[in-house]
């Protein structure tokens, strides 16, 4: 029977240190006997009258018997500091879990002596959970978080059976007569006292490892225990909890090289990804493990007990560069230098081989980089600088040669998506899990000269899909294209740099970015409108295709992340669809700076087509981007108008042309979409309420959070505002600003209407009339814009 819970809080770890005083308390009998031997020995060996073979096998049996006592102190002292070693580690563990068990019940949760943990409900939320119709999603709250937390206790408990094991393998190999002098005659015992005794743990763990990775990277048959043990030694030394994960990992990934790493890695995945069931999951397991450990390895502290500046930033290029030059770097210098030739040469991988065309008659290989990406899309927690250094790079290397990734076959979907035979992108998606690394690295103002927002926006080619027709046994090489999850990674490191949160995260108070959030959400509209950062002031002389380029086959996975990070700008963009941004109508080359209250300051036109494009679906499709972005704007124009009290007609009427124009744009802008699409989401509408919905019903991922007045005045039927979308479809199609669309003016005086009866004290009917005419007039100016801006090209 495995570890508990309630075995792990009950043990005394203190008894390991009195068995270790114990142990060198025999160590220190072991030195004394050996003394006295010595002594009496040392007289007889020495005696003039004794010679002969007799007293040549009785000096060799004193020596070797010599050599046992020394060897028996050897081994008491290890056998103690081993004992030691594994006290403080149970002690840390406990120390963690006991904080743990706190913490959990600071949140409300009992955690009883088994470790099962449940809501620690009060009176009045268990007669809630009875009685009120929403008491079942509350306890279902409640139940999620302690499940949860019961999770993370049983993830200690695990570490404390890992840690368990590893002391159990070192002590059995402490015991165990190494041996080490035989060959020179010292140790002349086969089956005596250790000399060679390690003081440490990890020693042992590591002499393991490295032991079951050679012989797999060798191409030897390997026990599922002995892959299990490998897998044990990677999980418990890679535990945050102890001090020493970092240095276990760089020794570890010492001994493999960076060619060894990537070739135990393809080794592993090789199982992992084949049909032996038996195998699969303990390979795959072990590939994470693995992941984690070149994790570790890979981490830096500048000051030891500081934490490190924010990447991207000035002050952590200098605290880098000062590091990089200390012994603490060797290891990290050392491995990124072995990188620059294992990441260019080519290794095997099953699921690359059998891609290859059959009338080719041999497999394919791929890059180390591929390898190596492909194993840390299973691991986290990397350092910004090493997941930075690797992008620069690949890309290096794909600048030299744009092929250099190129492979035959489809690499995408569940079945084969898992192989990043676009290592790049792979990178930008590990990125993306720590949004403050994605900001430093895509940032225009912290790469130098790199260009890397501008190079990967325009001018990368991620074509890496050979192509070829075959006659015969001669191939005809075709164009290069693209696997269905290209620019995947790039997408979502957008996202969770211009946001500051991870991607899909829940909707927010809307708010202002970062200076560095801005100005990559700023350069990416104009990089991808005008090909230029700058914008029109860049490239005066073209016309902005934000939304042809987005609407493209190989950019819709880029589509959903941006829409998300987009509606985070609502504020800005609401602010340049009305005129009222700070860039003005026709925007400036560069990001508002001011600290965290930056903006974008695009043009009216190019945010148009922007928002155009990522709203773009296949057909069929619910045009769910364009809802979020179009909700999102008319939660941010009823929170503006319910944020104030207007005691006449004067003071609204700005607020209300402000908010007729970004109707009549947002409207508009829908009208572009296919009307296939509307019509179906409008089938499905029903009655629905607006704001925070999907077509279908469902409530949309991301949606900003607004106040209740600013909502009630925006829970509108959803049929309405379709219909008023439906209804445009055919005028932006035709270019046509002058016909009246009832629906969509009806729908807007609707707004007013719901917002002229939610309010507390209510306005004054003149003040919603005045507001309601001066919102028609200006909704027809937005109408316009908008058509101009999408009109056909030239």
């Amino acid at each position: 029977m495995g570890l508990t819970y309630k075995k792990v809080m009950a043990t005394s770890y203190d008894k390991l240190t009195a068995s270790a005083k114990a142990w060198d308390d025999m160590a220190a009998e072991f030195k004394k006997a050996e003394s006295a031997y010595a002594s009496a020995t040392r007289g007889l060996s020495s005696q003039t009258n004794w010679t002969g073979i007799a007293q040549g096998n009785a000096s060799l049996n004193f020596a070797g018997t010599q050599y046992e006592y020394a060897a028996a102190q050897a081994q008491a002292k290890a056998v103690a500091n081993l004992l030691r070693d594994a006290h403080g580690q149970f002690t840390e563990l406990k120390q963690r879990l006991e904080s743990l068990v706190a913490d959990a019940r600071k949140d409300h949760m009992t955690v009883d002596d088994e470790g099962n943990v449940r809501p620690d409900m009060t009176q009045k939320e268990r007669y809630a959970y009875v009685h009120d119709p929403d008491g079942q999603a509350l306890l279902a709250q409640y139940n999620k978080a302690a499940n949860s937390w019961a999770d993370q206790i049983k993830k200690y408990v695990k570490a404390f059976e890992d840690a368990d094991a590893g002391v159990k393998m070192a002590l059995e190999a402490a015991v165990k007569d190494s041996n080490k002098d035989a060959f020179t005659g010292k140790d002349a015992t086969f089956n005596g006292f250790n000399a060679g005794a390690k003081s440490d743990i990890e020693e042992y763990e590591l002499e393991y490892a490295k032991d079951v990775a050679t012989r797999l990277n060798s191409g030897e048959k390997v026990s599922n225990a002995d892959v299990e043990g490998l897998n044990r030694v990677l999980r418990d030394n890679g535990n945050t909890a102890f001090k020493h994960h970092t240095e276990f990992g760089r020794d570890f990934v010492s001994v493999l090289g960076a060619e060894g790493t990537i070739k135990l890695s393809n080794t592993l995945n090789n199982v992992a990804h084949s049909g032996d069931s038996g195998r699969k999951g303990l390979y795959g397991d072990t590939n994470k493990a693995l992941a984690n450990t070149l994790s570790n390895a890979t981490q830096m502290v500048f000051v030891e007990g500081q934490k490190n500046p924010a990447y991207g930033t000035k002050e952590y290029q200098q605290a880098f560069e000062k590091w990089s030059k200390t012994p603490d770097a060797k290891f990290y210098n050392d491995f990124m230098s072995d990188l620059k030739k294992a990441g260019l040469d080519k290794f095997d991988l099953d699921v690359a081989a059998d891609k290859a065309p059959m009338t080719r008659g041999q497999g394919q290989e791929i890059r180390g980089y591929q390898g190596l990406v492909t194993l840390m899309q299973q691991g986290g927690g990397y350092s910004p600088q090493f997941l930075g250094d690797l992008t620069d790079q690949m890309i290096d290397a794909e600048k030299k040669d744009k092929d250099v990734w190129d492979l035959y076959g489809q690499f995408e979907g569940k079945k084969d998506g898992w192989f990043a035979n676009d290592p790049v992108d792979g990178t930008l998606g590990i990125m993306s899990r720590d949004p403050a690394t994605a900001t430093g690295y895509l940032d225009p103002n912290a790469d130098g000269d790199k260009n890397r927002l501008e190079h990967l926006l325009t001018q990368r080619d991620w074509n890496t899909v050979n192509t070829a027709d075959w006659r015969g046994n001669i191939e005809i090489v075709g164009n290069d294209t693209f696997d269905k999850d290209v620019r995947a990674g790039l997408g979502l490191a957008l996202e969770a740099a211009t946001t500051g949160r991870p991607p899909g995260s829940p909707g927010e108070d809307l708010g202002r970015h970062s200076e560095a959030e801005a100005r990559i959400m700023h350069d990416t509209i104009n990089l991808l409108d005008y090909g230029d950062a700058e914008g029109k002031e860049g490239k005066s002389d073209r016309t902005g295709k934000a939304d042809e380029v987005l609407k493209k086959e190989d950019f819709a996975n880029m589509r959903d992340p941006l829409a998300r990070a987009l509606v985070t700008y609502t504020q800005d963009t609401g602010d340049i669809l009305a005129g009222d941004g700070t860039g003005g109508r026709v925007g400036k080359g560069d990001e508002y700076a001011h600290g965290d209250d930056s903006r974008i300051q695009n043009s009216r036109t190019s945010v148009l087509r922007f928002m155009r494009g990522i709203s773009d679906v296949p057909e069929g499709e619910e045009p769910e981007n364009f809802n979020l972005l179009y909700q999102a704007q008319l939660g941010y124009m009823a929170e503006q108008l319910t944020s104030e009290t207007y005691a006449n007609g004067d003071a609204i009427t700005p607020r209300a042309q402000k908010i007729g124009e970004v109707y009549g744009s947002m409207t508009a802008l829908g009208g572009d979409l296919r009307i296939g699409q509307l019509e179906a989401a409008n089938s499905l509408a029903g009655d629905n309420r607006f704001y925070g919905y999907h077509f279908g019903g469902g409530l949309i991922t991301g949606i900003p959070v607004i106040g209740d007045m600013a909502q009630r005045s925006v829970d509108i039927g959803l049929n309405q505002w379709l219909s008023a979308i439906q209804a445009e479809n055919g005028m932006v199609a035709r270019e046509d600003r002058s016909t009246r669309n009832d629906a969509a003016q009806d729908a807007l005086d609707a707004f007013f209407q719901n917002w002229h009866e939610q309010q507390p004290g209510g306005a004054s009917e003149a003040v919603t009339n005045v507001a309601k005419g001066e919102a028609q007039q200006s909704y027809n100016a937005g109408r316009a814009t908008t058509i101009d801006a999408l009109k056909a090209k030239v």
